[in-house]
């Protein structure tokens, strides 16, 4: 796992620039760092540079790493977990390696495949490679977007590129600016849900993305995409066994290091079975001293049945206060899900140990988990109604005034289209808008930015139209973003046995009864578990990642701490600040629960002090 930093053209003191650029995102790598410069005028220069950290092959694998010939160099972050078989066949093609890292695997698959390299990569990966001889960078995105990929294009016409927008900071081109249409999307997603960034200019790669930059000009594709539509002849039972081997192989297949590594492990069944799969010396867990708020206990417990060591730490609101503006320094973008707190202390109590974590992202977008996945009995019942017949009560709804039962109509036309946006809704659309000011309301609408992506989607069942949507917005946006940057922020790297496209080629077959079964979300992933867990642990109902922010922001001291902010100048340019202070004020007196509404925007003015003031 690493970080890499770099642009085109030439500058004054480009050795200089692009070392302070580096030294932005050392946390990603501070084991060494390297530095790659090639060409002499703007249309053919590239500078790279490089912070690593060692996990395999410790005394090689140094980056920026250059083909034996000179004519190409890369610059990678990530792991590879089927290096071993591209090296082998790479060698008996005549190909010379130098090392043991899967760096090297994807530099001489580049020479021998050409852009066709990414496709043949398992793993989690974000990499350049200049070509000499073609005068163009070519790079690529993971399938599933583990790993960020940024960049921007200068005024001067020179492509910034790298793994966290803050390295951008320091080359003299890089104009710092908000970008004003990223705050109407947030304050409903919780998280910069376009390609463009909360940065004027700077755009995320999207997953499953390979690009080529040649001329002054970057075009992008598609190289990989889910796909649901051929369903598999197997029994539930033999689903379960399917799942079950792919899940050992995954893990075995992540478990590759030269470093010690351990695995984070919560109550829940995606985090208990990798454990117990893993079996790593050392287990992770943290939680808050709050009813509710903890499930350190069932972690301790069932790393005690296992015999591995748990380290817990239990956070107090002061520390996540206190952490705050370092946590959203990190994240480079608002990103107001509450649960990226405990992991960032989470990472560091694994840091502590470790270099390598085990994590259970992924699982429920792939196998089903979400409890938005699943219907209670009286929908169960509604459906029973013809199809036609809902849709066109659900079509009558929404022309009229909201009323009891609205949201209950919507929902049962069956068309997620229309009602589901993803895990995460904290301001209704009119909401944000209502307390934004004037020239923060033009960015894109919720339609905009879903209706793309369901238009891939069509023909697919009603859950598996959630399940893309979620594995193209929500995974990357928010769940993967928050692992990658704040296991990062410690120098930790975090691997997703679950999100594999080996595991998801076998789980996109999965019929929507085996997922869900009228009693448990991602069902056939618990029978699979439970071949490995406890019952207890395989079937215990999700509880995501708890944080206590309503009792917070009810006590004077938090309370105090997001009035301030409030009524700061920063949230007098974005917000309505009356309707900003309502919210707080009728949170406090517990005539609403406002918790989500009052961190997002407290989320936001965070990140905002640290990059725009």
């Amino acid at each position: 796992m690493c970080g890499f930093i770099g642009f085109t053209g030439i500058i004054d003191a480009r050795e200089a620039v692009i070392r302070k650029m580096a030294e932005r995102i050392a946390h990603r790598g501070p084991d060494s760092d390297g530095f790659y410069f090639d060409g002499t005028d703007d249309k053919n220069s590239v500078t790279l540079g490089f912070r690593r950290l060692s996990i395999i092959d410790l005394e090689n694998g140094s980056q920026p790493m250059v083909s034996d010939d000179g004519m190409t160099a890369i610059v990678y972050n990530g792991e590879v977990y089927n290096f071993m078989e591209l090296r082998d066949e790479l060698i008996a093609k005549g190909y010379v390696f130098h090392t043991r890292c899967d760096t090297e695997a994807i530099l001489h698959g580049y020479e021998e495949w050409g852009e066709e390299i990414a496709e043949k990569l398992r793993g989690m990966f974000a990499f350049v490679i200049w070509d000499k001889r073609k005068e163009m960078l070519y790079g690529a995105r993971d399938p599933f977007g583990i790993k960020p990929f940024y960049y921007t294009v200068t005024p001067r016409g020179n492509l910034l590129f790298g793994s966290e927008i803050k390295g951008f900071l320091d080359h003299p081109e890089f104009e710092l600016r908000v970008n004003e249409n990223a705050l109407r999307p947030y304050l409903t997603f919780q998280y910069s849900a376009t390609e463009e960034t909360f940065f004027k200019g700077v755009y995320k790669l999207p997953a499953a993305h390979r690009f080529v930059w040649k001329n002054g000009k970057l075009t992008a594709a598609r190289y990989w995409d889910v796909d649901f539509s051929k369903k598999t002849s197997l029994s539930y039972d033999e689903a379960a066994d399917m799942i079950d081997a792919r899940v050992h192989e995954s893990v075995n297949a992540h478990r590759i290091s030269d470093v010690k590594v351990g695995s984070f492990l919560s109550g829940g069944v995606d985090s208990s079975y990798i454990t117990a799969t893993l079996m790593p010396n050392d287990t992770f867990s943290v939680g808050f001293n709050f009813e509710n708020f903890d499930e350190t206990s069932e972690a301790k417990e069932l790393s005690e049945k296992l015999g591995v060591q748990n380290f817990i730490k239990h956070i107090t609101a002061d520390e996540c206060f206190d952490a705050f503006p370092t946590i959203q320094y990190h994240m480079d973008e608002p990103q107001s899900n509450p649960s990226s707190v405990p992991l960032y202390f989470l990472a560091q109590l694994a840091r502590e140990h470790v270099t390598v974590v085990l994590s259970g992202e992924g699982a429920d977008e792939i196998y089903a988990g979400y409890e938005w996945y699943d219907e209670a009995g009286a929908m169960r019942k509604y459906k029973k109604l013809p199809g036609g017949l809902r849709r066109g009560i659900a079509g009558l709804a929404a022309k009229l005034p909201y009323f009891k039962g609205h949201d209950f109509l919507i929902k049962g036309s069956g068309v997620p289209e229309n009602y589901f946006i993803g895990q995460a809704l904290v301001f209704p659309e009119k909401e944000a808008l209502d307390v934004l000011n004037e020239k923060y309301r033009k960015g894109p609408s919720v339609r905009d930015i879903t209706d793309p992506i369901y238009g891939r989607a069509k023909g697919l069942s009603e859950l598996e139209k959630k399940q893309y949507l979620d594995l193209n917005l929500w995974l990357p946006g928010d769940i993967l973003l928050k692992a990658d940057k704040m296991s990062m922020a410690h120098s930790l790297e975090l691997r997703v046995p679950y999100l594999d496209k080996v595991v998801m080629a076998e789980a996109q077959t999965l019929p929507a009864a085996y997922k869900i079964d009228g009693h448990d979300t991602k069902a056939v992933l618990r029978t699979a578990a439970n071949k490995t867990l406890p019952d207890a642990w395989a079937h215990r109902p999700k509880k995501g990642f708890p944080v206590p922010i309503r009792q917070w922001f009810m006590e004077d001291k938090y309370y105090n701490l997001a009035k301030t902010a409030f009524a700061s100048d920063a949230a007098a340019e974005y917000f309505d600040v009356p309707k900003l202070m309502k919210l707080l004020e009728d949170h406090k007196a517990g005539a609403a629960r406002n918790q989500r509404k009052i961190w997002t925007a407290y989320t936001f003015l965070t990140w905002h002090k640290q990059f725009m003031e």
